[in-house]
């Protein structure tokens, strides 16, 4: 079994930029302290919000070093080591070890197009090189391939996965996950969506890995908290409140892509709250323009956040 017990609410922590593009220390000492206050049950560090693919070896070391020296062992703090290959991901793993990190996110490979064989052969790869617990990352959006439930399966009787992170849009797919670990007690069934969370919960997901918990980790856990109290009327009342809260994702576009209109209006939001110093992402993705940030400020102003 695995020693790292992945459940609740543990957000993709964002990263905050200077404006040369260097790691935001300060800023993101701030978000740190932010989600921990707001009580998260993990953090999940270079995830897609965190602009991963983003950021060269020098930042990820940044980001890590600083969120694990603010958030001083109080949560779990699992990384991603997203890239392209095999090696790659290898390299980023060793590189989280050594710095401290209690597990490991990893997708299927992407760019090059991948099978559900050889993409259990990299996740052994990546195990065989950097013995840390593992959570794998579903978002055939990103890579191309859906996880099958039995490539899940597979790669959990191999011991090489201790969690999934669903990120694939499927509902009902996950639903159907959770039936097969019924009976995998050390298995932990976490959701990337913002919007079905009380869904999810119902339905035996662990957790949420929420873009969105960076702006309020508070409802997030709230949340969380009124579904496992079994007060679902709360929890449909929470979720509904984060659902009019989401709407700063789509602020952006069209003068941005949908992707840097998502993780800019987080950024937008956390700039407005004084969280951090600069809303822009790596380049070259567009910050939102005056009017968009206007329209974050009113959404923020009606679901209580300023």
């Amino acid at each position: 079994m695995s020693t790292l017990k992945l459940h609740g609410i543990v957000p993709p922590v964002v990263t905050p930029l200077n404006e040369d593009f260097s790691v935001d220390e300060t800023s993101l000492r701030k978000v740190v302290r932010h989600l921990v206050d707001g009580g998260v049950h993990g953090l999940f560090l270079l995830g897609s919000t965190s602009e991963c693919v983003f950021l060269n070896a020098g930042q990820r070391a940044r980001v890590i070093e600083i969120a694990l020296d603010e958030a001083g062992g109080r949560v779990p703090a699992v990384c991603g080591t997203m890239d392209p290959t095999t090696d790659r991901v290898i390299e980023n793993a060793r590189q989280a070890r050594s710095l401290g990190v209690d597990g490991l996110v990893v997708t299927s490979q992407f760019y090059t197009r991948s099978s559900q064989g050889e993409t259990i052969d990299h996740f052994s790869m990546v195990k065989d090189a950097v013995d840390l617990p593992i959570l794998a990352y579903d978002i055939p959006v990103c890579t191309n391939l859906k996880l099958s439930r039995e490539t899940i399966r597979t790669m959990y009787e191999r011991k090489l996965i201790c969690a999934v992170k669903d990120s694939s849009g499927d509902i009902e797919n996950m639903r159907m996950l959770g039936l097969d670990f019924a009976d995998a007690p050390d298995f932990a069934i976490l959701t990337g969506s913002e919007t079905v969370v009380d869904y999810a919960l119902l339905g035996g997901a662990h957790g949420n890995v929420p873009g969105l918990g960076n702006v309020d980790p508070a409802g997030y856990v709230r949340l969380y908290e009124a579904a496992r109290a079994g007060d679902w009327v709360a929890a449909r009342r929470e979720q509904e409140r984060l659902i009019r809260l989401f709407q700063i994702v789509f602020q952006g576009v069209p003068h941005t892509s949908p992707n840097a209109s998502g993780v800019g209006g987080f950024k937008t939001a956390m700039h407005l709250m004084g969280l951090i110093a600069h809303p822009h992402m790596s380049r070259p993705n567009r910050v939102l323009p005056p009017a968009a940030v206007e329209r974050v400020k009113d959404i923020l102003l009606a679901t209580g956040m300023l």
